[in-house]
């Protein structure tokens, strides 16, 4: 989960994600719109039983205020909650598994803030079975012929490995720009991404508004998701202002056609 606004847990409710499916938090920065939900979320988690481990990855600021939360409204819980501390200063690795790793991204803001970078490893070769089974090969071998190898028949005949393998799929990239002034060098950290959310507070005729209060305008995340060729641009936490939020789509569509804004229940393919 990226980041955790107040009513988080009934939302999740009303669009009926598993609680059992989080287990990981990544904060972006301490404001209230970002983080005033989790320590209700923790509650909850609770009193339905939760054991699994939830890990919490925030700025360094975080940790008191969620550890005397905890003490104050979460004893006994039946499950442990690490906190990690992230370097908004720096793009580094904070979380890594077996198939992803989650990169910080240093954002300009009022306060200390970061994004977030979800990379997909690359994964190895997919077998065709159809040929699996035409050379008899055993489940022994398969293995290997996912890591390159060929395979000799009995009569000495040598299947080169690309008749045996099909390409593994590309693999994907989010990336998540919270709250933040236009950074010109960011798309350097975000090219290729399939879908770069990107704050777009306001239009382009509140620019000087948007750099004195640290936000983007909807042109600037344009800007960012063109020069970083990313497949799609999502457009997101609007000014209160606008009634009606096409007027930043129409202004980011003007510069990356491939945009669209956020919304609620909102379910994208990456």
């Amino acid at each position: 989960m990226i980041d955790c606004g107040e009513g988080t847990q009934v939302q999740l409710r009303r669009f009926r994600i598993r609680f059992t499916k989080i287990n990981a938090v990544f904060i972006s920065h301490l404001h209230g719109d970002h983080c005033f939900g989790l320590i209700g979320m923790i509650s909850s988690f609770g009193m339905l039983g939760r054991t699994t481990t939830l890990h919490i990855y925030a700025p360094k600021e975080l940790k008191l205020i969620l550890d005397a939360q905890l003490k104050l409204f979460c004893t006994g819980l039946g499950f442990s909650v690490v906190f990690h501390s992230i370097d908004t200063t720096r793009h580094e690795i904070i979380y890594e598994d077996k198939s992803l790793t989650v990169t910080s991204i240093p954002l300009e803001h009022r306060i200390a803030c970061s994004g977030f970078l979800f990379k997909e490893k690359p994964t190895l070769p997919h077998i065709r079975r159809d040929m699996i089974d035409f050379y008899k090969i055993p489940i022994s071998q398969i293995n290997n012929i996912k890591q390159g190898a060929n395979w000799i028949t009995e009569e000495g005949n040598i299947i080169p490995n690309n008749r045996l393998v099909t390409p593994a799929n590309t693999p994907r990239c989010y990336a998540y720009c919270s709250d933040t002034r236009y950074i010109p060098q960011l798309y350097k950290i975000v090219k290729g991404a399939n879908i770069l959310y990107h704050e777009a507070t306001y239009d382009k005729q509140q620019e000087s508004k948007a750099r004195l209060f640290y936000h983007s305008t909807a042109e600037q995340a344009a800007e960012v998701a063109a020069k970083a060729e990313v497949g799609k641009l999502l457009l997101g936490h609007y000014s209160a202002r606008y009634e009606d939020e096409n007027i930043l789509l129409e202004e980011a569509k003007a510069v990356f056609p491939d945009s669209i804004l956020a919304s609620e229940g909102l379910v994208m393919d990456v």
